[in-house]
């Protein structure tokens, strides 16, 4: 970017946004960062003291916002969070679904109820959420933006995370689908995919002591900010008001990635070999050609782990 290049401001001035999950953490910093660019914000969490500490925060930073205390996963939930932009600020411009919980087991000690808690929470509550959202963004015909959260894990999987690792994925399939859906009424939809210091990734051993230095005041180092892009709630934020600008009008369909000081565009799956058979394939010629074409470089899974330096 040259010297004389003049960056335009975000300005969200009139718009109104809803933000699951906005009590703490990352949905707090989304929350925040809409206020701080002019848009007024329906919090919601499930805790009433958190939720209100979350609007007093952007209150007395000169914003605008109220709670609206509901657990997220329901139709009615998201007919509530509608219904309180509506009734409080007069439309629904933005909706960021953050709402989120972890049960982590692997496979064999997952029980239905760790599943379903988390199905619940983060798919279905992004899709109620969402549904409630398009029905008012198409009845005032005039767009809107669809900010759904996403994961790392959910573009790659994580040990150990079957339900959170689904839920993401699902997400990122909504925002592909909804984009194609929602286009000719000129609402936007993407996935982010956020990577921060958070009450879970302290609980990831080897990043710890990393994220307590940064809560005593020292600097995440550059190893963590720039080569693993891993950063404040606060850094991740700045892709929210973004979306939601005209800036960004023509961005649909897409899952950004952003931590640190990195941001990055994640691809869609997709074919990236192929071999092919006259008359069709049997298990015998897939055995005998497997290896030395389709399957040569199998794709590889996981979130990879941290290069941390040598001490």
């Amino acid at each position: 970017m040259g010297r004389d290049t003049v960056v335009p401001s975000i300005d969200l001035s009139g718009k109104v946004a809803v933000v699951t999950g906005s009590g703490r953490g990352l949905g707090l910093a989304y929350a925040q960062a809409l206020a701080a660019h002019g848009a007024s914000v329906v919090v919601n969490d499930i805790d009433e003291a958190v939720a209100e500490q979350a609007v007093k925060s952007i209150t007395e930073a000169g914003g605008t916002a109220v709670a609206e205390v509901v657990p997220v996963g329901t139709s009615e939930a998201a007919d509530r969070l509608v219904a309180r932009a509506v009734e409080e600020f007069g439309r629904l411009d933005i909706l960021v679904t953050n709402a989120g919980i972890l049960r982590d087991k692997v496979l064999w000690k997952m029980s239905d109820e760790d599943f379903d808690a988390v199905i619940t929470t983060h798919l279905k509550g992004t899709f109620t959420c969402a549904r409630a959202a398009a029905v008012r963004m198409r009845e005032q015909g005039e767009g809107g933006t669809l900010i759904l959260v996403g994961s790392p894990a959910g573009q790659r999987g994580n040990f150990g995370q079957t339900n959170y690792s689904a839920a993401k994925a699902g997400i990122a399939a909504f925002a592909r689908t909804w984009s194609m859906e929602l286009g000719r009424a000129n609402i936007t939809v993407n996935a982010i995919v956020p990577v921060a210091a958070t009450a879970m990734t302290e609980t990831i051993p080897a990043f710890a002591p990393y994220i307590e230095a940064m809560r005593n005041g020292e600097p995440l180092p550059a190893f963590l900010r720039k080569g693993e892009g891993f950063g404040t709630p606060e850094d991740c934020a700045a892709l929210v008001p973004f979306l939601a600008s005209e800036a960004a009008r023509g961005i649909t369909g897409q899952a950004i990635g952003i931590g640190g000081d990195k941001v990055a565009l994640w691809s869609h799956p997709q074919e990236i070999r192929a071999a092919y058979a006259d008359g069709g394939w049997t298990p015998e010629t897939l055995a005998d050609v497997w290896h030395t074409s389709v399957g040569a470089e199998p794709e590889s899974v996981g979130v990879p782990a941290p290069k941390f330096p040598e001490a």
